[in-house]
């Protein structure tokens, strides 16, 4: 089994000052589930009244822990919400015992918080095809509902960790006429991850009271245009979950139309969004392409995402090889319209190649020295409308293998 030790190059220098949410107290044991000598449950437990909402992986062999929370999603209840996640075993391709894992999780945990089984939500990362010890899970349950706090975010985002080489949290704080209203954001993930969504987990918290379709809608929409927008390695995973929880303890109340909270809850999720691509396994360039110029909005993020998920690219990146040809022949192999007369290149602010040709003032040397950098920007141009998209993503390294190749073994 891989065992990961050093920290992303790309990682934050410190785990963020985050907010405490009113309304949800949260907890982590360590259960043995696959790691020794780490934390790798958490609970969080959020009062009566709460609303959630969720956005799930697409991917066709779902894990039984998203079916689950699919099937809750959206149910009314005035009860409160709890949340049960454990790392090193995702619970997926796992049969009827997947399922059966689950409503013993569920179960546990609601008659422990004394909460309807219906709004207990879990979710489980790690290997696949693989029978998760759920005993070990439902022995430590007792003990995260004695030890809850509304402190231990951070801790939480500590206990969902696999391959991560850091935890991920981002917050925000919106000013409204009638008080503050607090955001606060967990994820995990660091391979398997390309749309829809990719091998993460993320958690959102936040203390204004809103109804969950509008909460529903705002995560949905937001997304699209962050976590929908990241890949490491175009694998898409069994087990994505975005859980998002309103306390409503701080008594604002937010509606569909409140763009400062949706700006703000934007931000949180970008981040979120960042942080997951910064501990890419293997990862030491943080890459940023934008596409502009597409004949629509969905032709430019096809183009930007066969670049971000192009090996060759990908592996330029990695070997600081300004090799613009590659982007040219992900542009040509993306299926988009596209003009290869019309296609200009940038490497950051450097002009590379414009109209189908390099560009005169273009020196090898540049771009070199600008690959250099570990947060590159790559502008294309395709010239033949107004389409734009920006995804995320990163290098592709002799780390990336070394992770992968004997991750389950």
């Amino acid at each position: 089994m891989a065992v990961i030790t050093k920290v992303s190059p790309l990682a934050p220098k410190a785990f963020p000052d985050l907010p405490v949410i009113k309304g949800v107290r949260f907890a982590t044991a360590a259960a043995g589930v696959k790691y020794q000598g780490r934390t790798d449950v958490m609970l969080a437990v959020a009062d009566a009244g709460s609303s959630v909402a969720g956005v799930f992986t697409k991917s066709a062999t779902r894990a039984a822990p998203v079916l689950d929370c699919q099937d809750k999603i959206g149910k009314s209840s005035d009860a409160g919400v709890a949340i049960l996640v454990n790392s090193g075993n995702a619970n997926a391709f796992t049969g009827k015992y997947g399922g059966a894992s689950v409503e013993a999780i569920t179960s546990a945990v609601a008659a422990s918080t004394d909460m309807p089984a219906e709004r207990v939500f879990t979710s489980s990362t790690g290997v696949i095809g693989e029978p998760l010890p759920h005993d070990r899970v439902i022995a430590v349950i007792d003990e995260l509902n004695s030890a809850l706090s509304e402190n231990a975010l951070e801790d939480a985002a500590r206990a969902i960790m696999t391959t991560d080489t850091y935890a991920k949290g981002a917050a925000a704080v919106v000013e409204t006429p009638a008080g503050p209203v607090n955001i606060a954001g967990i994820a995990k993930g660091s391979g398997m991850i390309a749309p829809d969504m990719a091998t993460m987990l993320v958690y959102i918290f936040t203390d204004a009271k809103i109804e969950q379709s509008v909460l529903q809608q705002m995560i949905s929409s937001i997304t699209d245009q962050t976590f929908n927008c990241i890949t490491v390695d175009s694998d898409t995973s069994t087990s994505d979950t975005l859980l998002a929880v309103a306390t409503g303890a701080s008594g604002i109340v937010i509606a569909e139309a409140d763009k400062a909270f949706s700006d703000a809850l934007n931000s949180v999720m970008l981040e979120l969004a960042h942080l997951v691509v910064r501990d890419g396994e293997g990862a030491t360039k943080f890459v940023e392409i934008n596409v502009s110029g597409a004949a629509n909005d969905a032709d430019a993020k096809t183009h930007a995402m066969a670049i971000a998920n192009s090996p060759l690219i990908k592996t330029a990146i990695a070997g600081e090889d300004p090799n613009w040809g590659r982007v040219v022949m992900a542009i040509g192999k993306s299926g988009a319209a596209a003009d290869r007369d019309r296609l200009s290149i940038s490497f950051g602010d450097i002009l590379v190649a414009k109209e189908g040709w390099v560009a005169d003032d273009y020196r090898e040397e540049d771009g070199a020295n600008y690959m250099k950098s570990d947060h590159i920007v790559l502008n294309i141009d395709v010239g033949i409308g107004d389409g734009k998209s920006i995804v995320w993503t990163c290098d592709l390294t002799h780390g990336y293998i070394e992770i992968n190749a004997d991750y389950r073994s």
